[in-house]
Order: C-alpha cells, then structure tokens, then sequence
C-alpha cells in the first residue's frame, strides 16, 4: 500500500493516504515535521506567505503564513484564492472526443414504460400536492402495504414534503415542476397523485405541467372532495396494484440508462478514489450511448472552467457560464457569503478549501465532453455528460438529479451517511476504514484503488454493482427504508 501520494506534477503538496503517517518519517527525502492525518496534505517544497498551494495540478488557494517543507497544510495556514466573478472564455474544439467501445456491453433488465422510458423499479408511489396531506398519504401507503397483494411490486411509498402552498413565483412554479417529474419518473409503475383541494399547487395545474402521461398508471385524488379521503385513495392504489402485479423485466439496452453523480462527506481521499472512479465509470456508461448527469453548483466553484472547457459548443458554454454566475447571483440575493464552504466534516477529512473540494468534485464527471446543462426540475433528454442546476445539499442535489430523469445516484463519500432518495443511491465509500465500519450504510468500497487495486478492476467491480443494482438488487438503504425526496427551496413563504 502507497501511503502518500503526489497527485499531479506540478503539486507542492502530496496527500497522506494511511492513518499511521508521523512527525520524523522520511519520504523522497522530505522529512515531515509533525503528524499527518489521512487524506491530509503537507508541503513537497518551500510555501511563501501568498504563495500558491498547488493540487490536482490547480491552485486551491494560496498560504496564509510561509510552510517549510514537511508541514502540515490545512486551514491554519491555506486559505481560498476566489473572488466573486470571474470572467469566462469559450474555446473551441477543446471538448470533442472520439469514442471507441470495448469489451462486453452490459445489458438491463428493466420495465419498459409506455412513454418509451426504462424503469429498474416497479414502485407504487402515493404523491402529495401539499404538505397538509401528508399525514394522510402515509395511511394509504400503509394500508396498501398491509392489505394489498404486491406480487411483483418492489416498494409503496408516500413521498411527503412541506411544500405546495404558500409560496411565490419562481419558488412556487419549482414544486410544480417537481412534483410533477417525481410523479411521471420510470422508476414508478402506479402513482396517486393527492391533493388537498384548496392549495395554489392544485392537481389541474400540476396535471397541466405534467403534459403526457399514462392515465392508467397516474391517478388523482382531491381529500376534500370525498368523505373518506384514505379509503378513497387505497381503492385506487389497490387498482394501481393490480395493473402493477402484471408487470415483468425485459431485456434493455444499457444506452437507455441515466445515472446521477453525487458526492456528500468528502474528505481527503474522496479526489483520490471514488471520484476518480465515478468518474472513469461516467465515460464509459457515455461510451455505451448512455447518460451521466453532474450537479452540485456551488462545488463547482473554482473548478467551472474544466467543464466550461469541455462544452460541446457555445451554446452550452454560454448555459454554465450563466449557471455558475446565476448561482453566485443567488447567494448575493440572500446576502449570503458565496464560499462558505467546505463544511466541517470536510475539513475534519482533509479538504481545506472550496477549490480544493471543487476539483475533487468535477472529477465524478470524468472527461467526457457536457452535451447540456438544464435548469432544476427538468428532464434530461440527450445522451452523455449533463449538468444541471441544483444546490450542494446531500438530498436536494440527489433528489434534484433524480427529478432529471436518472434511476439511480452513484453518491461517493468520506465520512458517511445513511440516507437515499426516491430512486436507488449507491453510496461509495473512499477509505476501507468507512465501509468496514458502516456497513450497514456503504454498498461499494473504492478505497481499495489506494490499497494496490488497478483501477480496471475496480471499474469491473462498479459496473458490476451498478448492472446488479439495475436489474433489481437491492441497496443497503432500500433495505433501510430511508427513501425521502428534498424540494429546492427559493423564496417567500406566506
């Protein structure tokens, strides 16, 4: 096992990569002064007061103090470089890539949907207009589960929210359009859609935002239209189960596949390992005609230029330089400081800076070239890397993806986290350590790369789990029940 590592040529610091790394061991002749936590940097040469700190072959910020050769560099002595607009170039041509496939093409065995879309899960889903009937929501879930026959119905769920009523313009019009992809998504084969009756998110504007659908498989109920708004609402999801019982798997092209990128507890190995890894995956699923989708603006931060560089034309140039800049107009418009990040349990990780975290954070993109960038709640409509807007928050940005279009979110972390939203989210682990000791949350180890694993077999092992997991495996969420969805929330509420 390596146990430093020296990222690009150009860095100045290298990354400690095990737990036991101490004041006086000697490495490539460098000496270091005191102890290193894992995933921790320290200085390759001498550091200047103002000097660049250099990593991933980029700037992450600039020193505080000078450090000698063999420091500790972290936040007592780096801090970031960013200010508060940058102005951006299109280049040309930089992005275009030529693709060539080898070895087998995995092949899905999901549930064809009527509009033409591949489901991996045949859920019956119970979905609030409004916050004020969640309560009853849930009731009908429950009693579908209890008194239904599921043959072949993979889950029940009532996705409740606070939301739907009270709210203004743009803020307003986001759930709409939310709950109005959450209730078309594949992965569901039956949904009731449950209104209250009296909220401004009313089910003949959400029905209006939804445009086609299969009628047979979306239902509406109004609670206030019935005397028994639960007994009302399991007649139809016992309908809805019924039609669901005869549903089977096919065989599917992998092409048909949209996956989310997502990481969530970053430390210092998260750059290293799992984001690489993703990463390396994300261009292969694009290679195979299918699609990847990138989020998490705010963590793009100081790293936007890599995917502005990989745009397939200036178009999309112009969409996420207006997205990043659109973000930072959103923190002003709060009288938010624009970087403040990474949070703690980053820090705590390792990562010092949001130039830091943001490098290590493009990287699940892998080095395909960005085909779109879409605005929050919209679906995703062409092959290959996608970006789309939404917030760094762990079940806003999931939840945000999934609402995209995508049957899954591959979702890396450093230090953990038991959650999943409404479709299947494969956390993988960076370190050995995390997924030994929460294994009840962690579905994939990509911290092996650093114990001698060749990156081949650990993208074997991914492709592997992620075609498992398309195909019906449950992860170790489902099995937890935590499945919640997050609506970006933005403005006013009454």
């Amino acid at each position: 096992m390596k146990r430093i590592l020296k990222i690009h040529d150009s860095d100045n610091v290298a990354v400690a990569l095990s737990d036991d790394i101490g004041k006086g061991d000697t490495f490539d002749g460098i000496t270091l002064s005191e102890d290193i936590p894992q995933g921790h940097k320290f200085a390759l040469k001498p550091i200047g007061k103002g000097e660049e700190v250099i990593k991933y072959g980029y700037p992450i910020g600039h020193a505080t103090v000078s450090i000698a050769v063999g420091q500790w560099v972290h936040s007592h002595n780096l801090v970031t470089s960013l200010g508060p607009d940058v102005k951006y170039g299109y280049h040309a041509g930089t992005s275009h890539r030529s693709w060539k496939v080898d070895g087998d093409i995995p092949v899905i065995n999901g549930y064809l949907r009527t509009s033409g879309n591949m489901g991996i899960r045949n859920e019956l889903w119970i979905v609030p207009t409004v916050g004020c009937v969640n309560g009853a929501a849930c009731a009908i879930a429950e009693r579908v589960r209890k008194e239904c026959e599921l043959v072949n119905i993979d889950d029940v769920r009532a996705f409740t929210h606070n939301y739907g009523c009270s709210q203004l313009g743009e803020d307003h019009v986001n759930t709409r359009k939310a709950l109005a992809a959450l209730a078309k998504h594949p992965n569901a084969g039956g949904v009731l859609v449950l209104g209250l009756g009296c909220e401004n998110n009313g089910i003949s504007a959400l029905r209006g935002e939804m445009g086609d659908f299969d009628t047979s498989r979306i239902r509406f109920l109004n609670a206030q239209d019935v005397e028994d708004e639960v007994s009302a609402g399991f007649e139809i999801c016992k309908e809805l189960a019924c039609v669901m019982n005869g549903d089977r798997r096919q065989p599917l092209p992998v092409s048909m596949l949209k996956v989310g990128l997502k990481c969530g507890g970053s430390d210092g190995l998260s750059g290293i390992t799992a984001n690489p890894l993703v990463g390396r995956f994300s261009d292969r699923l694009v290679e195979w005609g299918g699609t990847t989708v990138l989020t998490e603006v705010p963590e793009m931060f100081g790293a936007e230029t890599i995917l502005m560089d990989r745009a397939v034309d200036c178009v999309v140039f112009d969409r996420m330089v207006n997205l990043i800049n659109g973000f930072k107009d959103y923190f002003r418009s709060y009288g938010q400081p624009i970087y403040e990040n990474p949070s703690p349990g980053n820090k705590t990780g390792g990562i010092t800076t949001l130039e830091e975290k943001s490098l290590g954070c493009v990287q699940k993109g892998g080095s395909s070239p960005v085909v779109d960038v879409l605005s929050y709640a919209h679906a995703v409509t062409k092959p290959g890397l996608n970006v789309i807007q939404a917030p760094g928050n762990d079940l806003v940005a999931s939840t945000a993806l999934a609402l995209s279009g995508c049957h899954m979110v591959l979702f890396t972390t450093g230090r953990g986290t038991p959650f999943g939203t409404f479709v299947p989210t494969l956390k993988i682990s960076t370190n050995t350590p995390l997924s030994e000791h929460k294994a009840n949350w962690i579905d994939f180890n990509a911290g092996e790369v650093v114990n001698g694993e060749s990156w081949d077999s650990a993208l074997a092992r991914l492709i592997d789990k992620i075609t498992a997991v398309a195909n019906g495996a449950a992860l170790r969420h489902e099995l937890n029940g935590a499945k919640d969805i997050a609506i970006f929330k933005s403005g006013v509420t009454l």
